[in-house]
């Protein structure tokens, strides 16, 4: 069985950063992918980016150049890197692990202006 568990999240200006960390733990396929996603109130989560175990990354073309996913496979973390923040990218974030998938409880990124 695998855990995921976020942090990271927090109250930032437009224009500011911030780093997500995703830390998946239990019985982790040798092949997996990680995925960001996040949610507003009333709307469906949506896909942000996400890091095959090979390394490939992929990004939602709303955060291409702003955001950057790595991994540090030593510990099973993945990181999602935020820079220049827009009050669109306020939501809960979510951490997914596939298989599965196996969702994270979701950190709060608020951007503000």
């Amino acid at each position: 069985q695998v855990q995921v568990v976020e942090s990271g999240g927090g109250l930032v200006l437009t224009g500011g950063s911030l780093r997500l960390s995703c830390a998946a733990s239990g019985s982790i396929s040798m092949f997996y992918i990680m995925s960001w996603y996040r949610q507003t109130p009333g709307n469906q989560r949506e896909f942000v980016a996400n890091i095959w175990s090979d390394g490939t990354a992929n990004y939602a073309d709303s955060v291409k150049g702003r955001f950057a996913i790595s991994r540090a496979n030593a510990n099973d973390t993945v990181y999602l890197q935020m820079h220049s923040l827009k009050p669109e990218d306020t939501a809960v974030y979510y951490c997914a692990y596939s298989p599965g998938p196996v969702w994270g409880q979701g950190t709060q990124v608020t951007v503000s202006s």
